[in-house]
């Protein structure tokens, strides 16, 4: 005999496949390094579909996968440490789908947004204090900020269901957060008061993301109706449609625009559309190129004059201005949703399985990890 299954318990099997199948699904939506942004590479923030926000010392995952891999070789599919967060909280009811930091100091709050149709804030600094370890799951931490999206009315005074926030924006010098929200309009958020200052609407379908142009006073967003928006703050108005499709020509169906980036400049804007990217000279007002991409492009960001983009393939794509791809970099998660950039140049990609990948400037893995969940 093999084995004895006299004592062979179903059920604590069944519980034990489930809960790993549920880790292999969960994904993260956002990553954020947390202010003040020294070399040492400290936070990371972490935004999950669990609806948790979870902070990891990217210093002491490297010293583990260093510890694991001590020639500095990383396999993405065996080499996937479980790390321990510095601090870990439920934030959301839903997944949490974007994190923001209101400020670049310690007195920066952290802000999120999620499926709930809320934006919440707290203090970063009392996060990142010992006294809010990932053993007590953050039940004590209260956020600062609490609002929700406002409900529609219908016949006979029923309510809508509070549509979720997929994406968040701040302006610290006007006091305000921008949310693009389910109902296909983006709000205005009072950061200390918590009540809205502005509805912007003209959209026919929901929001899938939001940028702030403080420069102009202007926000643009785009939508799952195929075109991105800029929008004036003052007037709440609507200064100018982009529709991708059109303007570029795109065969095959393009039916959404799911990101949207600004350079530091904020004189350039990318603009993805499937796969596709497109960039616009702003004060131009003219499409100057269009890069097509293998797959569906979930997030990207300007590294100078540079696009970094990453999507539903694990794949770091680094273009030039012009389209002509510099280089591919295999990344840990099959389909990665998010991808940040310190100033000091790593990169950090988060998508699904949970899973984090912290690449250097130079291209090599620093560290992969797989976040804790709920």
């Amino acid at each position: 005999m093999c084995g004895d299954a006299t004592s062979w318990d179903e059920n604590a099997y069944r519980e034990i496949v489930l809960k790993e199948r549920d880790i292999q699904t969960r994904t993260v939506f956002r990553t954020a390094w947390a202010p003040p942004y020294t070399p040492d590479l400290d936070t990371l923030l972490v935004a999950s579909s669990d609806g948790s926000i979870a902070s990891y010392s990217i210093s002491s995952s490297i010293a583990a996968s260093k510890l694991k891999n001590p020639f500095g070789f990383v396999d993405a599919d065996t080499d996937k440490l479980l790390a321990e967060p510095n601090c870990f909280f439920q934030a959301h009811d839903g997944p949490a789908y974007d994190v923001k930091f209101y400020g670049d100091c310690e007195d920066a709050l952290l802000l999120s947004c999620g499926d709930d149709g809320r934006i919440r804030g707290w203090r970063w600094k009392e996060l990142s204090s010992s006294n809010y370890s990932a053993s007590s799951l953050g039940n004590g931490i209260k956020p600062v900020l609490d609002a929700a999206n406002p409900q529609h009315k219908g016949p006979w005074g029923a309510l809508s269901p509070i549509p979720e926030n997929n994406a968040i924006a701040v302006n610290t010098r006007g006091g305000s957060v921008f949310a693009a929200s389910g109902d296909s309009c983006a709000y205005c958020w009072d950061v200390e008061t918590g009540k809205v200052k502005m509805v912007f609407k003209g959209h026919l379908d929901y929001l899938h993301c939001i940028v702030a142009r403080n420069s102009s006073n202007q926000i643009i967003t785009g939508s799952e109706d195929g075109t991105a928006r800029i929008w004036d703050c003052k007037t709440g108005k609507c200064t100018r449609v982009i529709d991708p499709a059109k303007d570029l020509k795109f065969r095959g169906s393009v039916s959404w625009v799911g990101c949207v980036a600004l350079d530091a400049s904020e004189s350039w804007l990318a603009c993805s559309s499937g796969r596709n990217v497109s960039l616009w000279n702003l004060p131009a007002s003219e499409c100057v190129s269009k890069i097509p991409t293998h797959a569906c492009v979930q997030d990207m960001l300007f590294d100078n004059n540079q696009i970094l983009t990453v999507g539903a393939d694990p794949l770091l794509n680094r273009f030039d201005m012009n389209g002509m791809i510099l280089s591919q970099i295999q990344c840990a998660p099959p389909s990665a949703f998010s991808i940040s950039l310190h100033p000091a140049g790593v990169m950090a990609v988060g998508g699904y399985g949970c899973l984090v990948d912290v690449i250097s400037q130079y291209g090599s893995h620093m560290c992969t990890f797989r976040c804790q969940c709920v």
